[in-house]
């Protein structure tokens, strides 16, 4: 079991995992410095997925140089199966639409499972030089330059006075479960709604009390495993949209708060499945 492990080997686990998201962060700085002056070469898709990819090996290289017995699950399809029940779960570029636009909103997210159970969450922001970490049972942090410090959800009790966050999946011009129904439930419930584009740091931003909920349907288990433990560890809560526990399942739902609004937020979500179902 994660409580099991030695505190040093843990804290070593995380600043494993900071170095590397930094070194992939600087990597998609690049490309992203470098998008106007070549982008008359190749279509945007391209240049990005060529930075997705080199992010993702860099990180897999680090991986299994440093933990060869480890498992990972990458976005860009590095898959390896553990032999002592740790796998990494990695998103190189978290955003990558925004990305791909020059829109200044993606991240790197790296966490490290025990089976079903977080250990390690790190989600690093380059362009702000931000980075949201967590160890299990130790809290979370927000790092920028030298200065460390806690993370804490918000105090907000209910939906009114709440600002939330969500996303579109990558099938909503083809599917009808594509959240249309259920940001209208929200927009009339809820102080403000945003979409920025990145999940990992909409969670993220949770955590740091910037806002005070999300939800998202049709994610991946490499977009939320590092930010379920930085929310959870600032004192959030983090399930699936009718309250079950979170499984790590490579496509799943989330519905994410400070953990006060998190009953609201769920009947609303149930609400609008209802009328989902009945159109």
């Amino acid at each position: 079991m994660a409580a099991d492990l030695d505190q040093q080997v843990m804290e070593d686990y995380l600043e494993f995992a900071i170095g590397a998201a930094r070194e992939a962060g600087a990597l998609l700085l690049e490309g992203f410095d470098k998008q106007n002056k070549v982008m008359h070469k190749s279509s945007a898709v391209d240049w990005v997925t060529e930075y997705d990819r080199a992010s993702e090996q860099l990180v897999v290289a680090r991986i299994t140089a440093a933990y060869p017995t480890h498992g990972l699950v990458g976005e860009e399809g590095s898959r390896r199966e553990g032999q002592d029940g740790y796998t990494w779960y990695i998103d190189p570029l978290d955003g990558t639409t925004n990305y791909a636009h020059h829109f200044p909103m993606f991240a790197v997210s790296i966490a490290l499972y025990q089976g079903q159970t977080p250990l390690v969450g790190v989600v690093y922001d380059p362009l702000r030089d931000e980075l949201f970490s967590a160890l299990r049972g130790q809290g979370a942090y927000l790092t920028r330059g030298s200065e460390r410090k806690p993370l804490q959800v918000t105090q907000a009790q209910v939906l009114a006075t709440s600002l939330l966050a969500t996303g579109f999946p990558y099938d909503s011009h083809t599917s009808s479960h594509n959240n249309v129904t259920e940001v209208g439930a929200f927009v009339r419930r809820a102080q403000g709604l945003r979409r920025a584009g990145s999940a990992a740091l909409d969670m993220c931003y949770v955590a740091a009390g910037r806002l005070d909920g999300y939800w998202e349907f049709k994610l991946f288990a490499w977009d939320m495993a590092a930010a379920r433990l930085v929310v959870e560890e600032a004192g959030g809560r983090f399930t699936q949209p009718d309250g079950a526990p979170i499984e790590m399942v490579e496509k799943m739902a989330a519905c994410v708060s400070n953990a006060h609004i998190h009953a609201e937020m769920l009947a609303v979500l149930a609400e609008a499945a209802q009328q989902r179902g009945a159109e």
